[in-house]
């Protein structure tokens, strides 16, 4: 696990009010659309990364399937456990950084959402390297042909909604698709820049493409407004459905 970042001590903070968000109140039909998009068959193996406190890989626990989460911030995890004690689920929990995590076990399904540290950057995080080894650590976690489903920040909506000001004052970077985060450290020991960068159809394509995981579909993604439907240019988010190639005997 990598030293404490800027990221990791803002979701620690963060925990206790996280499901106040109005992002996390559709939990119950997110999964229902999970079980249907990924295929999952009874008491299958789901791998959660960037997992945060837990509410998918809860209500998917309390369905029957064998769940991991990860996540890199301790203070999520602490609220996690504390959620899964009390809706009576287990869980495995494992602190990790979603760029470098191994794990033992293979799963017949992953999925990381609301951004789950997919294009969460910190300073010296390269735009293309930190969602490339986060897609790198889940397709190793794969079964062969198991999917995965990602949701992560619309890079048309965060153009649209910038301007040439907000690129010289470095609040939005055409060249990594980025923009400044909200919750910028005010100021957190763990310093240095924090970055959100979207992401548009075609780099999701080939990002994934270049791990070993076949793009199946590209839907508009955004928390409440879930749906095999295509892509909005403004809504927040983007879903993207992948599978890992089969296993090839030789």
């Amino acid at each position: 696990m990598k030293p404490s970042t800027a990221w990791q001590e803002f979701f620690d903070g963060h925990a206790p009010n996280y499901l106040q968000n109005c992002f996390t109140k559709n939990t119950v039909a997110e999964v229902d659309f999970l079980i249907g998009a990924l295929g999952l068959s009874a008491g299958a193996a789901v791998l959660d990364v960037g997992c945060g406190t837990g509410r998918h890989a809860i209500e998917l626990a309390r369905r029957g399937y064998r769940v991991t989460g990860v996540d890199i911030s301790a203070g999520m995890l602490e609220q996690a456990k504390k959620d899964a004690q009390a809706a009576g689920v287990e869980v495995q929990w494992r602190q990790d950084d979603a760029t470098s995590f191994v794990l033992s076990d293979q799963y017949d399904a992953a999925i990381c959402l609301c951004e789950g540290a997919f294009g969460l950057l910190g300073r010296g995080d390269d735009p293309l390297g930190q969602p490339l080894a986060i897609l790198r650590c889940v397709e190793a976690a794969l079964k062969p042909s198991a999917k995965c489903l990602f949701t992560v920040l619309n890079g048309f909506a965060m153009a649209r909604r910038h301007s040439n000001e907000d690129v010289a004052k470095n609040i939005f970077d055409p060249l990594r698709l980025s923009e400044l985060s909200d919750v910028q450290p005010r100021p957190l020991a763990g310093g240095g820049e924090m970055r959100e960068r979207g992401f548009v159809p075609s780099e999701l394509t080939l990002l994934f493409q270049t791990v070993g995981l076949q793009v199946l579909n590209i839907w508009g993604g955004t928390a409440g407004n879930w749906g095999r439907r295509p892509v909005d240019l403004d809504e927040m988010e983007i879903m993207v459905l992948a599978c890992k190639a089969p296993h090839l005997s030789s």
